[in-house]
């Protein structure tokens, strides 16, 4: 019957070309441009002086990364330039650096110390390994003069929140290091998080809630200096244009710090950009001993009910070989 009806087809497309067997010329496939801008709010493909024009109409501008890809960096930083090109008032925020080295950093934003200076001084190698990646971000911020804000909290009260039975535990002098109020009731960010997690093969299911209100309070401390740092040196009615560099898992959807942000200023206008990783992540020896591959597919986020970004820059594809490219890197477990 198969056989029957792709006959007939067959029969149907030769008496509609006047009966001539001749093939059909194959056209060449277009080859898709080296990289393009998506707007995934449309579906459209969308150009670039449309976008950054789009993001100089936002309050906050988040740009979710994979923290070692540098094609990654290297996009922050246009868009950075873009936006003061367009004459705003910025405030360029780091996932990147912890909220207690801010004199540092204010003394670097005041030329009184350079870049080498301040990373001894927070010991940003420790903290952060691949930090030399943020360092062109961070001189361009200087020579303009806009200023850098530190967003994250301590890295070892994150730990003693995921590694300690969460927040209900936290000791009293660890809990007064983060905002007071943290919103852990956040059942679809939680699922995402977890299927994120799941490929640390390390990770424990019965612990996945301590590493959650981890996160949560991460994103609830980069929040609130999120919204500070908007009103550094700015009027009270003109709050800067922040340009928030952090992971994508902490944006993506509009959740984590993006909601978290807008839960304290109901007002503000939000642009999420998400950065395909197009087989570019890396992944370290320890890395891969610690994880495993996973599989996520649509059925588990299409009940998110929104898109995952309003733009995404769309990079070529890791040069294909005989090897299997190279996996994504993994999320950062708190």
């Amino acid at each position: 019957m198969i056989f029957a009806r792709a006959s007939f087809a067959i029969l149907i497309l030769m008496l509609s070309a006047g009966c001539s067997t001749t093939p059909l010329p194959r056209v060449a496939p277009i080859p898709p441009p080296a990289e393009f801008w998506l707007d995934l709010v449309q579906a459209e493909e969308v150009a670039d002086a449309d976008v950054f024009n789009d993001l100089a109409t936002a309050g906050a501008v988040y740009i979710g990364e994979a923290h070692t890809i540098a094609r990654h960096h290297a996009i922050q930083l246009e868009i950075l330039q873009q936006l003061f090109l367009r004459k705003l008032p910025l405030v360029l925020c780091f996932e990147q650096l912890e909220a207690p080295d801010q004199p540092a950093i204010d003394r670097y934003n005041r030329r009184e110390i350079d870049f080498e200076t301040l990373a001894r001084d927070i010991d940003w190698s420790k903290k952060w390994a691949n930090y030399l990646d943020y360092r062109a971000l961070c001189d361009f911020a200087r020579l303009q003069r806009i200023p850098i804000r530190a967003l994250n909290a301590r890295s070892a009260t994150i730990r003693a929140v995921s590694r300690g039975g969460g927040l209900a535990l936290l000791a009293p002098e660890l809990r007064a290091q983060l905002p007071p109020e943290i919103f852990t009731a956040d059942p679809i960010y939680e699922r995402l998080t977890n299927l994120q997690l799941a490929q640390h093969l390390a990770l424990d299911p019965a612990k996945l809630r301590p590493v959650f209100e981890a996160q949560a309070a991460r994103d609830e401390t980069m929040a609130a200096n999120i919204v500070a740092a908007r009103r550094v040196q700015a009027p009270p009615d003109e709050p800067r244009t922040a340009v928030v560099i952090l992971g994508a898992g902490h944006m993506r959807y509009g959740l984590g710090t993006a909601e978290r942000v807008r839960r304290r200023d109901p007002g503000i206008v939000e642009r999420l950009i998400l950065i395909t990783e197009s087989g570019q992540g890396q992944m370290t020896p320890e890395q891969k001993a610690q994880s495993r591959d996973i599989t996520i597919a649509h059925s588990d986020l299409r009940s998110v009910g929104r898109p995952p970004a309003d733009y995404v820059r769309v990079l070529p594809l890791a040069a294909t070989t005989t090897a299997p490219r190279p996996a994504p890197a993994p999320a950062r477990a708190p």
